[in-house]
């Protein structure tokens, strides 16, 4: 008699995993409470909330405690206080492009374009003057004809309140070596001197204490000294209109 063959049906053994779900929410809840605890530790309020924001876009189940987060103090004042520095430095930096508005239009109704540029840069308003249109070759005085750009200019550097005013003086590599100019640095410095004499007199609202000067001679170019074109525009005088508040809120000019 043949024997029948049985058919065994193999069960595959199946491994309980249901664990890893529970595990890994406290894992997840387990790195949650480090980070809000690392964040809470410091006193950056900004970065607080973004790491809110991050949180709440996470866990959107339901609302969490850290969607209305309780305003902290930094060392230094109020999160108030930070947001009007903010808003302090911003409204300076405002009155500076005004600024340099008033300065652009000047030059285009003189059309001297080719001879003056103004830049926003982090240190303030600036204001590049070639120093053909106020100086001869190797000279520091400035040219009686060109006299009248200083005083018009100057009355566009009245601010109120006052603004620190930096004018520096600047030259190609060309040696120089005569009985007035040992270097390039008197020359530059002489110049920048010159300058900032003809500003302040023609304008009587103007006040000295307010401005400073600079000579780096042949040592801040802004182009290459190898061709003529570039020594002529390293041969140059800057007018730095200063900010009057850092980006803190701080008041740097009373």
């Amino acid at each position: 008699m043949a024997k029948k063959n049985k058919k065994h049906k193999k069960h595959e053994e199946h491994v309980d995993e249901s664990w890893l779900v529970p595990y890994a929410d406290i894992l997840t809840l387990l790195l949650a409470l480090f980070i809000v605890l690392f964040a809470s530790s410091t006193v950056d309020q900004t970065k607080l909330q973004q790491m809110s924001a991050v949180f709440n876009e996470i866990f959107t189940s339901g609302t969490g405690v850290m969607e209305n987060p309780t305003v902290i103090q930094t060392p230094n004042g109020s999160t108030t206080d930070l947001q009007s520095g903010v808003s302090k430095y911003m409204e300076d930096q405002e009155r500076l492009k005004e600024s340099q508005n008033r300065v652009d239009e000047f030059i285009a109704i003189n059309e001297l374009e080719q001879q003056f540029e103004t830049k926003m840069t982090d240190e303030g308003l600036l204001i590049t003057i070639r120093d053909s249109v106020l100086f001869d070759m190797g000279r520091a005085d400035v040219k009686a004809e060109y006299a009248t750009i200083a005083d018009e200019l100057s009355q566009l550097l009245v601010f109120d309140p006052p603004r620190n005013i930096v004018i520096t003086g600047h030259t190609d590599n060309v040696p120089i070596n005569t009985n007035e100019f040992e270097s390039n640095w008197d020359l530059s410095v002489m110049r920048a001197v010159n300058f900032m004499k003809e500003v302040v007199a023609g304008n009587k609202e103007l006040d000295s204490k307010y401005f400073s000067v600079k000579g780096f001679g042949e040592y801040n170019p802004i182009a290459s000294n190898d061709t003529e074109e570039g020594r002529a525009k390293n041969r140059r005088v800057e007018v730095l209109v200063q900010p009057r508040v850092t980006e803190s809120g701080e008041v740097i000019v009373e």
